[in-house]
């Protein structure tokens, strides 16, 4: 698995389920998903990254804070479609407490460096809702550039994003 300085990833697995749902069922850390996620949701959000283990070697992953042994959060490598193409994509989501302590850029830049480095990608992007500068800042302190705007179609709602490469 990957370490950086402060924070080991690991597979998500069902102990896990507490901590997911602290992240995915928080309405202000889910604004971007038109709100949180029901209990069921949850369970198949889980049941996709263990899915995708399977199939690819890789997904969100567990983020733990090696000094604590907190679950900070989920970081990692999916496949999304933008427009007519599929990328690989980092994906974050933390715990509100551990926003702005520098945990998202320092897992998502590990995730990059894991994507080129170990697995030979060519190309790593994030896909980001417009409105989320948080997330948007992230990709950029990482070395992505903003690429172009497009809209996904999700929970019923136009959603405007950007791909950054």
């Amino acid at each position: 698995m990957i370490e950086t300085e402060r924070l080991i990833f690991r597979e998500l697995d069902q102990h896990d389920i507490p901590d997911l749902c602290e992240i995915l069922q928080d309405e202000v850390t889910m604004t971007a998903y038109e709100g949180a996620f029901t209990d069921e949701e949850v369970q198949r959000w889980l049941a996709k990254q263990l899915d995708n283990y399977e199939r690819w070697g890789f997904g969100l992953w567990a983020i733990i804070q090696k000094s604590t042994g907190d679950f900070v959060g989920q970081v990692g490598l999916t496949y999304q479609r933008v427009e007519d193409e599929e990328v690989l994509e980092i994906g974050y989501l933390l715990k509100r407490k551990f926003w702005h302590q520098g945990f998202a850029t320092e897992a998502a830049l590990g995730c990059k460096q894991y994507a080129l480095e170990t697995l030979g990608a060519k190309t790593v992007t994030c896909t980001i809702r417009d409105t989320n500068v948080a997330s948007q800042k992230v990709a950029e302190r990482i070395g992505m550039t903003r690429h172009k705007r497009y809209v996904k179609y999700y929970k019923g709602v136009d959603m405007p994003h950007y791909l950054y490469y």
